[in-house]
């Protein structure tokens, strides 16, 4: 089988099951750090892929073929918005032509500073969909007007594992797809606060960040990104601002989750969004 982009066989498990047996004691966070360490399980910056492991090994789980010690706390997920401080509306809505903020600035928000902070206060309260924690690469953007107010606001994780229109147009087969996956990323959130009411300012943001993600993402995990995806929500949005900032719609989902193994959970269908950041993202993408 193959999860998390690695391709584990029959002795891969039973090692994987030696290794717990081994160390009861320690706790989840513990042992994906030693399995990333004793599979030197590392990204292009030589940083430990945990999350990735932590992921890998609750997947097992659910497969049967491990068992994980007892959680020591909650999930953090289930708590994730419930103590994170709104951010104050100004008391005159922003709503100036977008040539009176300009420039702006878009900087990345660090984990830990004082914009990350503002990052999940503007998501948790203002996006429908709320926070989230990120696992695996990501970065989260804040941008900012020429008068320092916060505008806009976005987050870049892991693409999604698979997506038939996507990997169509890509030309994508199972294997090259899970060897390259890292070199796409999906803009999983993307927020102007509702007291910002500024004709184009969505569309001139994506662009923005667009021209440059490839070398934040290169500074950050030690290699680029050619293409963007985004999934839009058909009920509420029409995908303007993608479109406007030259995304291309590729199709639509089928209304199933990645965890839908039984065909049984049905979820809104999204349009499908792409954008190439290089001439040659295909072959960049399908790359051996």
């Amino acid at each position: 089988m193959v999860m998390q982009g690695r391709e584990l066989n029959t002795s891969d498990i039973e090692g994987i099951c030696g290794f717990l047996q081994a160390h009861p004691e320690w706790n989840r966070t513990r042992l994906s750090r030693e399995l990333c360490e004793l599979w030197d399980w590392r990204n292009a910056a030589g940083r430990l892929k945990d999350m990735a492991a932590r992921t890998l090994l609750l997947k097992l789980e659910r497969a049967g073929c491990i068992a994980l010690p007892a959680r020591q706390r909650p999930s953090a997920n289930a708590r994730r918005n419930l103590h994170i401080a709104p951010v104050l509306a100004p008391e005159e809505p922003i709503s100036s032509p977008l040539r009176e903020l300009q420039p702006l600035a878009v900087s990345i928000a660090k984990p830990g500073t004082p914009d990350a902070r503002l990052v999940q206060g503007l998501l948790a309260h203002e996006h429908y969909l709320g926070a989230r924690n990120s696992v695996g690469e990501n970065l989260r953007y804040l941008v900012r007007d020429r008068f320092g107010r916060p505008v806009a606001c976005a987050l870049f994780g892991s693409a999604a594992w698979k997506c038939a229109d996507r990997d169509a147009f890509i030309g994508w087969d199972r294997t090259i797809r899970e060897r390259n996956l890292q070199h796409l990323t999906n803009n999983t959130r993307f927020l102007i606060p509702r007291w910002v009411r500024v004709p184009h300012l969505a569309s001139h943001v994506l662009g923005l960040i667009a021209r440059r993600i490839r070398a934040d993402w290169q500074e950050k995990y030690g290699h680029p990104v050619h293409a963007l995806e985004t999934f839009v929500e058909r009920s509420r949005f029409q995908g303007t601002c993608y479109r406007a900032a030259n995304w291309q719609r590729l199709g639509k989902t089928c209304g199933r989750t990645r965890n839908d193994r039984n065909n049984t959970i049905r979820v809104g269908i999204k349009d499908v969004y792409l954008h190439a950041l290089t001439p040659d993202f295909r072959k960049e993408l399908c790359a051996p």
